[in-house]
């Protein structure tokens, strides 16, 4: 009989945000963004330029933690989950930790996207949610075999997950999700007409 198994798994980590404390009041938090948003005119500007729907605070501000105790709060949270998602990955960390390496605010309006990218330079992303109301956008997950596969046909509209070429999760307010800094990802348009709001964050090998 043939034996056929699975190799080279990719690996999503999803959790509840507050099951790892401290908790980090999804209010607190959203009221938080938008108080960062409105203040910060580096962010507003850089935005304008470079053609990005809504906010990011991505290329003005990396010290949140720091300045708000609320990130302050989140970081402890985060650093718990990317611990235990470490621990489920097997990396031999040796001498070294996973720290968080960047923070940053999202705010995408109606009709917004953020197109598929990864995250150089780090090891473990994640995301956050803050606001997702009703019809609001997913995130996209791509195969990272996607660009090797040639000559391969589609697959079926009833493969199991782990074969299908691109995977939608639909977080929930609260929750927080982890992938390798490799994984390629997106969100497509945002279809409500409230905005999405998510933290986004990299954790480095230091």
């Amino acid at each position: 009989m043939a034996n056929i198994s699975s190799l080279f798994v990719t690996r999503l980590y999803h959790a509840a945000l507050s099951e790892k404390g401290p908790k980090a009041d999804p209010s607190e938090l959203e009221n938080a963004c938008y108080a960062i948003a409105e203040d910060d005119e580096a962010g507003q500007e850089w935005c304008e330029q470079n053609g990005y729907p809504g906010y990011t605070s991505y290329a003005s501000l990396d010290d949140l933690p720091w300045r708000f105790p609320i990130f302050g709060d989140l970081k402890k949270a985060l650093d718990k989950h990317v611990a235990s998602f470490a621990k489920d990955l097997h990396f031999d960390l040796g001498e070294k930790k996973l720290k968080l390496d960047s923070l940053w605010i999202n705010i995408l309006p109606e009709g917004g996207i953020h197109t598929s990218h990864l995250h150089p330079h780090s090891v473990i992303s994640g995301t956050t949610y803050v606001s997702m109301p009703e019809g609001t956008s997913a995130l996209k997950l791509e195969d990272p075999r996607s660009a090797r596969m040639m000559a391969a046909p589609g697959r079926t509209k009833d493969a199991p997950q782990k074969l299908q070429p691109f995977v939608y999760i639909q977080p929930s307010v609260g929750d927080v999700l982890l992938w390798e800094s490799w994984l390629r990802h997106e969100v497509p348009m945002n279809m409500s007409e409230d905005e999405r709001i998510s933290v986004s964050f990299n954790y480095a090998w230091a």
